[in-house]
């Protein structure tokens, strides 16, 4: 098991909704922003599928989301670009069109690592995961050549890495000892999923305490693959 990438200068985490990044790289994405990193999110959809009350309001919970997904990524230390391409939630496909706007942000952000979820996760029930999945992977390789997309007018851009959470079979962690709390406190800006995500109750601070307890039991399960107290799991690509 492979540990700890040097940090990057640049790291873009691409992710089906407001609030995937903290689940599956919050941590490590807090490390490499504390040490210097310039960390981006590029989130595909609206997150607007994000409730079970049948007569929400699903214009003002898209507003709602992407304002907890700018206060959670400045929780995590974020310094770089939080790019919401607005692909309606539930409804995400693994188009050309879409695979040449993540390749258009991998370009224009020019990160050394990119994060996603990994497309060949079995059984994965959800299909915007899976379908973001292929877009990070297939938007890497268009980013990286400069006959892909060359409408786009932006110089072609290879990332070194690529970090594939949820996966199967990682061979990857990241030691994120000592910044489990700054997942917690981002995930928890993502107060419109407390209900559905979080498990947590609107102003049960028991309930709030067991999700912590939760993220941190999460995170040592990940840490162990490496003998370290706390990690984030992923397979890592390496030669792109």
């Amino acid at each position: 098991m492979n540990v700890d990438l040097p940090v990057p200068g640049r790291a873009l985490a691409v992710v089906a909704h407001p609030d995937d990044a903290e689940f599956q790289c919050g941590a490590t994405l807090a490390k490499w922003a504390a040490a210097g990193c310039e960390v981006s999110h590029l989130v595909l959809t609206d997150g607007s599928k994000g409730t079970w009350d049948p007569h929400a309001d699903t214009a003002a919970l898209v507003a709602v989301r992407a304002e907890e997904q700018r206060a959670a990524a400045r929780a995590l230390g974020a310094t770089g670009e939080v790019v919401l391409l607005g692909h309606t939630d539930g409804e995400l496909e693994a188009t050309l069109a879409v695979r040449g706007q993540v390749a258009y942000w991998i370009r224009k952000l020019a990160p050394d690592v990119v994060l996603g979820h990994d497309p060949w996760k079995r059984y994965r029930l959800h299909p915007d995961h899976r379908a973001a999945g292929f877009l990070a992977v297939d938007g890497v390789v268009a980013a990286r050549d400069p006959h892909f997309f060359a409408e786009h007018g932006v110089p072609h851009h290879r990332p070194s890495a690529l970090l594939l959470f949820e996966a199967d079979e990682p061979d990857h962690v990241e030691d994120v000892t000592g910044f489990a709390d700054a997942k917690v406190a981002a995930l928890l800006a993502h107060r419109s999923q407390f209900e559905t995500t979080h498990d947590i109750r609107e102003g049960d601070d028991e309930q709030t305490v067991r999700f912590g307890s939760r993220v941190h039991e999460r995170l040592a399960e990940h840490g162990a693959l490496a003998g370290v107290a706390l990690g984030e799991a992923f397979k890592l690509l390496d030669r792109l």
